[in-house]
């Protein structure tokens, strides 16, 4: 059967089609829960989560040359077989992850673009949280992390309208690794900002409906 995906250096896939689905379990060799860090910059963050979950695989995101090698010598430094690095633009990977294929999906501090006339270049938009809905699995998470308060509240408003995503509420920030970037931010006494959302086990229409038939 023809797939799309090939292992380069090691710890990189490198993509034969830019439009089949990813043959994840071809990538990693093994069929485990997926987590994917979009724009996994030096792959530390990733890194430190395969070490401490090996029965997970996570796949990292990015499209900076330096940082994909970067990442990749790291983790052929630790010889971790559960992760790997896709280089690519993080929104057009969302379309190539099949249906319900990830558990999780990391953001973490993404170029807020802090301009007004730069806020049409933001990634986080309704059309990308909902390409991201269409990977995650049911009761899925999708996690992000942000140092600007103004961005957080777009962020909020793009995620209001996908159907498919709920924001739920976290008194504390989920146990794990920080990213360079936080260590650094919080090492300023700056503030992070976090938004969670969840995949619906059920579209919120289906319940709906389900609601008025009883």
């Amino acid at each position: 059967m023809r797939t799309n995906l090939r292992i380069f250096s090691g710890a990189e896939l490198v993509l034969e089609s830019v439009v089949t689905p990813l043959d994840l379990a071809r990538g990693f060799a093994r069929s485990a829960p997926l987590e994917v860090d979009l724009g996994c910059g030096d792959g530390a963050f990733l890194v430190a989560l395969a070490e401490g979950s090996p029965d997970r695989n996570f796949l990292g995101v990015e499209q900076m040359p330096g940082r994909v090698r970067g990442a990749c010598r790291k983790i052929g430094d630790r010889a971790l077989p559960n992760a790997r690095i896709l280089r690519l633009e993080i929104s057009h990977s969302l379309s190539l992850f099949p249906r319900g294929s990830v558990d999780v999906f990391h953001l973490l501090f993404p170029d807020p673009w802090p301009k007004r006339r730069h806020h049409v270049r933001r990634v986080v938009t309704p059309e990308f949280l909902r390409a991201a809905a269409r990977a995650l699995a049911g009761g899925g998470i999708f996690q992000i992390k942000t140092d600007q308060e103004d961005y957080l509240g777009a962020m909020k408003q793009a995620a209001g309208g996908v159907r498919e995503l709920e924001a739920i509420v976290e008194d504390e920030d989920r146990p794990g690794p920080t990213t360079t970037f936080e260590e650094r931010f919080r090492a300023a006494g700056l503030p992070i900002f976090r938004l969670t959302l969840r995949k619906f086990s059920v579209p919120r229409g289906s319940m709906a409906a389900t609601a008025r038939s009883i």
